[in-house]
């Protein structure tokens, strides 16, 4: 049953303990991602569009879609009328099938939580979901996101409820106020990202302004 398939999926990814094993991870899962996460209801792709939306004019850019997979964001922000997306993400596996949707500008193969191949102030907003989860990105890798996004950009992204304390991630926010990096702007309340499946899953979207 294809559930079946993405919830073995799901715990490939989530237990992988070092950054290799979850890119193998995705590399096995990158053929039938797409079909899997959506027979889960997995919102977040689309729905993160209509903070972009409400935050960044159509039109604006470059976009960063930090942790793209297989690119399913694009397609629906480049319908909104953004045409300038770049995308990252560890596994080549995914990152082939976003270039074949025809919705993204650059796509480049990097981890989140080192450093990334874009000058200062270079993207509008960023934008990352599901990405921010158990075993993936770290909470520091939105210290190099800050970076590379302009001042008066946007950062727009999901924390999942699990790791938003343990792993450091309300720390890290407080830490970039403080410093006058960003400035809070929109803060979701905790909500499922699976519309079928897995409904203690939480998420919170986050809307911050650079500074």
């Amino acid at each position: 049953m294809i559930i079946d398939k993405a919830n073995a999926a799901l715990e490939a990814v989530y237990t992988a303990d070092t950054p290799e094993a979850l890119a193998k991870a995705y590399a096995q899962w990158a053929a039938t991602y797409d079909g899997e996460t959506a027979a889960l209801g997995y919102l977040l792709p689309f729905l993160i569009t209509a903070w972009v939306a409400r935050h960044v004019p159509p039109g604006e850019g470059p976009l960063l879609d930090a942790g793209c997979g297989t690119g399913l964001s694009g397609p629906s922000l480049k319908a909104l009328g953004y045409h300038d997306i770049a995308g990252l993400d560890l596994s080549q596996g995914m990152l082939k099938i976003a270039g074949s949707r025809q919705a993204y500008s650059e796509l480049k193969q990097a981890m989140l939580g080192g450093p990334l191949p874009w000058p200062d102030g270079y993207f509008r907003a960023f934008f990352s979901t599901g990405v921010f989860t158990i075993s993936h990105a770290p909470a520091s890798a939105l210290h190099e996101l800050v970076r590379i996004t302009r001042k008066g950009g946007h950062a727009i992204f999901t924390v999942r409820d699990q790791v938003f304390e343990s792993g450091g991630f309300k720390a890290v926010l407080g830490e970039l106020e403080q410093a006058k990096k960003w400035r809070p702007v929109e803060e979701s309340p905790w909500f499922r990202c699976y519309a079928i499946a897995e409904p203690d899953a939480l998420v919170k979207t986050f809307v911050f302004e650079v500074i």
